[in-house]
């Protein structure tokens, strides 16, 4: 089942470059408890509308997204920690957009937003999508069902809060 406006986000663990320069721990219970958090979760680092587009869209309009009482604007895909962070520095997110890892496809299967591109090479991978969070429930959520960034680009997210 997917996730819906109005749902719970589900616990899981994701990771994020720690400052020993290994993975660290981030509990989802944790990260979005009393906060208001922008997510927008895309295929995979370093492809094509992923780095041409939706992450340098979040990156452009962060401070925009913060004046409106986000307090934390974060990228989830389905990559190690490692990539995430090299992904973030080649785009200068650190500052702007958190980059998470979901290595294992945990949280991304608990929203049921995973995708099997294994006939491509790419294995099991997110759908692309964008959601507001407030206290751990989902405000806002909007999946793309088409190619492209048509409802989850920072542009749609800045208008949608």
């Amino acid at each position: 089942m997917t996730i819906t406006t109005g749902d719970r986000m589900p616990s899981a663990t994701l990771f994020k470059f720690g400052a020993d320069g290994g993975p660290e721990a981030v509990s989802t219970d944790d990260f979005f408890k009393g906060r208001k958090v922008v997510v927008f979760a895309l295929p995979g680092a370093f492809t094509r509308t992923c780095s041409a587009k939706h992450l340098p869209g979040f990156v452009a309009q962060a401070d925009a997204i913060l004046a409106k009482g986000v307090d934390e604007i974060a990228c989830v895909s389905v990559n190690d920690a490692m990539v995430m962070n090299a992904w973030g520095l080649a785009h200068e997110a650190p500052g702007k957009v958190t980059m998470l890892s979901d290595g294992n496809c945990d949280l991304t299967a608990a929203l049921g937003l995973d995708s099997d591109m294994s006939a491509r090479g790419y294995g099991r991978r997110s759908k692309r999508y964008a959601m507001i969070v407030e206290d751990g429930v989902v405000t806002h959520f909007a999946l793309e069902t088409e190619p492209g960034l048509n409802v989850s680009s920072a542009e749609e997210i800045l208008a949608a809060l």
